[in-house]
């Protein structure tokens, strides 16, 4: 019986005292070896293009350069993808975008790759390119199969609606600035294999790719990663180029290889959360309940597919965000362009969905001239009836009423919303608006077989605790999580867990960190090896607290497990510890050791033909309130105050959820109104630094901002009764985006502003100069 529970305490994030000294230790802080050498790359300046010649002569006459490698180098497969292999590391014949890699520099010194790039001439005849989704539509050029799903009959509630609106969606891409950089080291060991140590939240996926490309089994690669400065998605697949780089030089040279891109590089070479155009058909009623909705997803996905197939999926999962639509299309297509192939971000899809439906209800409202709260709350998922989604997939445990009825309370929703009418009436400067927006994101991977974990509990004779699992550190706190449920399972301080570096030779075969499941996953495996250890524990137990005592025989029932220490409650004055309980169990050839492994129940592979499953074991919910100040001559944006409530389930560790849903929030309202991604003609990336690509800083968080969660204690189906976090409250950001829209609205004269993501100062400015600025002396 536990009695001091570590969970829902708030437990230091793992490694916060390293971080804030600066000793945590980085892929490029590691320690140089003596004869190391640096890889770099040459790539495209020219976005589509067929490759005439390679003349590397005065390059290789270079001092200091060890190696120049084509795909003509590579001894396996050049070709790989995590759904289809449609990826090159690289280039071969053709060249597809502005960044691709086509020389492996391997040098000595920096300055000697430096002067290596400058004298590689290549020869390039150039063909036509494509960048935008409109023109890949256009010239019919996308990617994988186009993905359907549907209910009800849209085409008669269309003939028979009230109202109907037509109208399209944009949301641009973003970038995923994490403070490290693309980085890894590889190194030579005997009979051609290979230690990498990658900065990578999918070292499975790292380790294929990497013995593909060099037509070894996977056996001979072992990466590891300790930890990362941040990912978010963006190291999901795209670390296996760096990596494969750094392991291809290593295996020629038999010498260890470091490659650590630069910000610009690495900016100008990797992919990005997909850009989206939607177009949409909505029907409804004079009171605002939607009665159909047909929609058409078009992302962009760069050159390859990478995850871009999924993502689309995801998105049409999040179609109808938390809105019960009984009549519903949504038809996905991933647009092929000549640009770097984009990828996982956070929410994978989700946002691009939920923001295409919010944007509607925000149409909705202004056509109507009512209130877009009470428009959510008429279509919101119900309890009993009205709570399944367009796959058929029940809404259960469903607390978006509780959400938003507490929200309406606690933000003053419409009192503010009166204010704001009245403020604007009088206010010739600025225009301010509010919106309440909801999320309801599903939790687990889309892909049914990546939903596995395993771990590796280890206790040692004096009572610590060693824990390997397949999930890794980007700074989300999944170390400190799975340590809070180690500890709490044995009873004893998380100081006496200690979480080992993931290793592909201790956790074979797992999932990227990754789908805000990396909890959920791991620390349930690694809850069923303390599970499996603690039970030949009490077994030994029974035995070993009876063994002097004639009045009673061994039984697993009277043992109490506590953290004042384990006995057996028919002898309550003989008490021993857990350390005293492991050495005296090893002493009698007791296994202190044990894997554990965890599959997500209840989730269906989804069907495809009939566009039915169920593809999430839960969903994470959430909601907001964000109010907005525009200055009306320059657009400036502020964001005045949000308010915002999550249904995370029993929090885990609150101090790290806190810190997630702050986060996440932040991040996503940079997506929606400051960071814009900007191309050339030819698909050169402009904004490829700090300098042109702006984050929100310290300015442009809210004045106000109020963040808390229910407690639900429903949710019976995840570990601890807890829900993921890590993902969902980015979408909490909608309601920034929204604000603005609504702000939009006082100067609309009725009509529906056209309003693109990101909302940057240059985009509200163009949309209000589509109307006139009616000046008050």
């Amino acid at each position: 019986m536990v009695t001091e529970e570590k969970i829902g305490n708030n437990i230091p994030l793992d490694g916060a005292e390293g971080h804030v000294t600066g000793t945590s230790e980085y892929v490029s802080d590691i320690s140089k070896i003596e004869n190391e050498l640096i890889v770099d790359f040459f790539y495209s300046t020219e976005p589509h293009g067929e490759i005439i010649n390679i003349d590397l002569e005065e390059a290789r006459k270079i001092s200091g350069i060890v190696g120049l490698y084509t795909y003509k180098d590579i001894e396996g497969e050049n070709k790989f993808g995590p759904i289809i292999k449609d990826e090159v590391l690289l280039a071969e014949s053709i060249l597809e975008y502005v960044g691709q890699p086509i020389v492996i520099i391997a040098g000595e010194s920096k300055k000697a790759i430096k002067l290596a790039k400058k004298t590689i001439k290549i020869e390039i005849k150039k063909l036509p390119h494509i960048l935008s989704i409109e023109e890949a539509i256009e010239k019919n050029q996308f990617i994988g199969e186009t993905r359907v799903i549907e209910r009800g009959d849209i085409e008669k509630e269309f003939q028979k609606a009230e109202y109907i609106l037509e109208g399209n969606t944009r949301n641009g891409g973003q970038e995923h600035f994490y403070l490290e950089s693309q980085a890894a080291i590889a190194y030579p060991q005997e009979n051609n294999t290979l230690e990498i140590i990658s900065s990578t939240q999918n070292p499975t996926e790292v380790q294929n790719v990497i013995a593909e490309i060099l037509g070894i089994p996977f056996n001979k690669i072992v990466v590891k990663t300790r930890r990362m400065g941040g990912a978010f998605g963006g190291k999901e697949t795209q670390a296996t180029h760096p990596a494969a780089m750094a392991a291809l030089v290593a295996m020629k040279t038999k010498r260890p290889a470091r490659i650590v891109l630069s910000c610009d590089d690495d900016m100008i070479t990797t992919g990005k959360r997909h850009e989206f155009y939607n177009k949409y058909k909505v029907a409804f009623t004079k009171e605002g309940l939607i009665t159909a909705l047909k929609v058409e997803f078009f992302s962009n996905g760069g050159y390859s597919n990478d995850l871009s197939t999924s993502i689309r999926e995801r998105a049409m999962f999040h179609a109808e965000n938390a809105y019960f639509i009984p009549n519903i299309k949504t038809i996905g297509k991933v647009c092929k362009t000549n640009l770097p192939s984009n990828t996982a971000f956070r929410g994978f899809g989700g946002p691009q969905g939920m923001l295409n439906i919010e944007s509607i209800i925000e149409d909705i409202a202004i056509f109507l001239k009512i209130d877009a709260f009470d428009i959510r709350r008429l279509n919101c998922f119900g309890i009993e009836k009205n709570n399944t989604t367009s796959y058929e997939q029940e809404v259960s445990n469903n607390t978006l009423p509780e959400l938003m009825d507490k929200l309406l309370k606690t933000s003053n929703y419409k009192e503010r919303h009166k204010q704001i009418e009245e403020y604007n009436k009088n206010s010739t400067l600025y225009l301010k608006g509010i919106s309440f927006t909801l999320v309801m994101f599903g939790i687990s991977f889309t892909a049914r077989f990546m939903n596995q974990a395993s771990a590796l509990v280890n206790i040692y004779t004096d009572g610590s605790i060693q824990v390997s699992t397949g999930g890794t550190e980007m700074g989300q706190g999944l170390n400190t999580k799975i340590s809070q449920i180690v500890a709490d399972e044995f009873c004893v301080e998380p100081k006496t867990v200690r979480m080992m570096i993931t290793s592909t030779e201790k956790n074979n075969n797992t999932s990227p960190s990754a789908a805000s499941a990396s909890t959920d996953l791991n620390g349930t495996a690694a809850k069923d090896a303390c599970q499996k250890i603690k039970t030949r524990l009490i077994e030994f137990a029974s035995n070993y607290l009876v063994k002097d005592n004639s009045e009673h025989k061994p039984s697993i029932n009277a043992i109490e497990w506590t953290y004042d220490g384990i006995y057996d409650k028919r002898i309550s004055n003989k008490k021993i510890t857990f350390k005293e309980l492991v050495k005296n169990a090893y002493l009698n050839r007791i296994s202190l050791g044990e894997r554990g492994f965890y599959a997500t129940p209840q989730i269906t592979l989804f069907d495809w033909n009939t566009g039915r499953g169920k593809p999430f074991l839960y969903f994470t919910n959430g909601a907001a309130v964000s109010e907005v100040r525009i200055d009306r001559f320059t657009g400036e944006l502020k964001v005045l105050r949000t308010d915002i409530l999550m249904d995370i389930g029993k929090s885990i560790n609150p101090g790290i959820d806190k810190g997630q849903i702050i986060g996440g929030f932040i991040q996503g309202m940079g997506w929606l109104t400051t960071e814009e991604l900007k191309y050339s003609e030819k698909g050169e990336l402009l904004s490829h630094s700090p300098t042109t690509y702006k984050i929100p800083n310290i300015q442009d968080i809210p004045e106000v901002l109020n963040v808390d969660w229910i407690e639900n204690g429903k949710n019976v189906v995840n570990i601890r009764q807890s829900k993921a976090v890590g993902e969902p409250p980015l979408m909490t950001s909608i309601s920034v985006w929204t604000a603005v829209k609504h702000a939009l609205s006082f100067i609309s004269n009725g009509e529906i502003p056209k309003l693109d993501a990101p909302a940057t100062s240059e985009e509200i400015l163009k949309a209000m100069s589509r109307f006139p600025i009616s000046m008050k002396v």
